[in-house]
């Protein structure tokens, strides 16, 4: 009989980014209840100490960092202090994001640069940060296998109106992932993206109570959102030894919608 499959991730240290709220601190518990050390990271620090307790309190062990991605030198004293606080990394989640809402013609510089600086070019630095570190550990444990799970969108996979410039900056974020997928396999690391759809959380749980929210659920393939929930399968495969033979893949999560 086959091995039943488990998602022990017992000795591992997983740096989310993003971790104040919705899907960052999802992914947090979830890794921290399959035995992994969490690292919080966001600018938000009082948020994340009280996600630190809730997990703690849960058995599960949890550090906080500061780190404002789009800012580089953030990033690096992020990255630096993560490991002082928990060990070197093992796992990221490159989660941090943004989002305006506008047609292009209306698209400022600034708005340009607020969706580009962090979903795009904080994204960046911070896989680059950790990835040169996964690089160098590397060379001293040959074997031991790294993750980096970048979150997207299916906004990256599909033109969607009024957002344009966020389609932009994941669609960017996909391409990121198969560069270093393809630059960093011999080192051990495998980074993969997960490109969630519409997804209901408390950050934008009054949306889909509007009538344009409503609208928008009417014209989902099974008229019904994601929860954050319905990622933790995919987020525990790409972050745990199981998916050792899983590398550049851009895997959506949407419930059929890039489909229509």
């Amino acid at each position: 009989m086959p091995e039943t499959l488990r998602f022990d991730l017992t000795d591992r240290t997983a740096l989310v980014t993003g971790a104040s709220s919705g899907l960052g601190a999802r992914f947090a518990r979830v890794l921290a209840a399959h035995g992994a050390t969490v690292v919080l990271a966001s600018r938000r620090v009082e948020r994340l100490k009280e996600l630190r307790a809730e997990i703690e309190a849960e058995g599960g062990d949890a550090h906080v960092v500061r780190m404002d991605v789009t800012d580089a030198a953030s990033i690096e004293a992020g990255v630096a202090e993560a490991e002082a606080q928990a060990g070197a990394i093992d796992i990221l989640v490159n989660n941090s994001g943004v989002s305006t809402t506008q047609r292009l013609v209306d698209v400022t510089p600034e708005d340009f640069d607020f969706v580009f600086d962090t979903n795009t070019r904080g994204a960046f630095f911070v896989a680059q940060a950790v990835g040169r570190r996964m690089i160098a550990r590397a060379k001293d444990e040959p074997g031991r296998q790294a993750r980096i799970v970048n979150i997207a969108s299916m906004a990256g996979l599909k033109v969607l109106a009024q957002i344009g410039i966020y389609c932009m900056s994941k669609a960017a974020v996909v391409q990121m992932t198969r560069a270093m997928a393809l630059e960093w396999a011999r080192h051990g690391i495998n980074v993969n993206a997960i490109c969630p759809g519409y997804i209901s959380t408390e950050l934008n749980e009054h949306h889909w109570e509007s009538e344009a929210g409503r609208k928008l659920i009417s014209m989902l393939p099974r008229k019904r959102l994601g929860e954050p929930e319905d990622l933790d399968g995919l987020l525990l495969l790409l972050a745990s030894d199981h998916s050792r033979f899983v590398n550049g893949a851009v895997i959506a999560a949407d419930d059929g919608f890039g489909l229509a």
